[in-house]
């Protein structure tokens, strides 16, 4: 008898243990794993990475407005490009100018979103500076280009119907990089 209760004692404990680890490996797999669902699904305004343009326009017109904002820790002025209106399916590139203010080198990146959320979906972008680090030398001015798209299936979503302009903004934080 003493024999059955240790066995099932230890399989309680071996089953414990292995909840232990699968909830320590989820914790730790979290945030890759909310990255790749933002990046499937654009919730949260996550933009999609296309590797080609879209097959053709569409008879609809759309307004991309951009916005930059810089966090006090980052000695940069970032001026956004104008706004640019198109055919949905359009290949755009418009670029965001960046001045290190001060007299040393300063590293920073940028992370963006995309309003209205919904259209983070259909915002495609061929080339971006987003989350690669950049470091201006001191008085430095760069031009930072972004390549995008609006995807033409936007159509096919009837929830977005009358969205004429989606805005594409970007926060710059200085970078925990030597340099900065």
């Amino acid at each position: 008898m003493a024999a059955t209760v240790d066995r099932r004692n230890e399989k309680v404990a071996f089953t414990l243990m292995g909840l232990v680890v699968g909830m320590t490996g989820l914790a730790f797999a979290s945030v890759p794993l909310y990255q790749l669902f933002c990046q499937v699904t654009g919730y949260g305004g996550t933009t999609q990475v296309a590797s080609e343009a879209p097959k053709g326009l569409i008879d609809r017109q759309m307004t991309v407005r951009f916005d930059s904002n810089v966090d006090g820790a980052l000695a940069w002025r970032v001026t956004p490009s104008r706004p640019v209106t198109g055919q949905v399916g359009g290949l755009e590139t418009v670029t965001y100018r960046a001045t290190n203010l001060t007299d040393k080198p300063i590293t920073g990146m940028a992370v963006f979103n995309v309003t209205p959320e919904a259209a983070g979906y259909y915002f495609n972008k061929m080339e971006c500076f987003c989350f690669t680090e950049q470091t201006l030398a001191p008085g430095e001015t760069v031009d930072m280009p972004i390549v995008f798209f609006v995807d033409p299936e936007i159509d096919e979503n009837h929830d977005l119907d009358t969205v004429r302009e989606i805005t594409l903004s970007y926060t710059f934080y200085a970078s925990d990089k030597e340099g900065s």
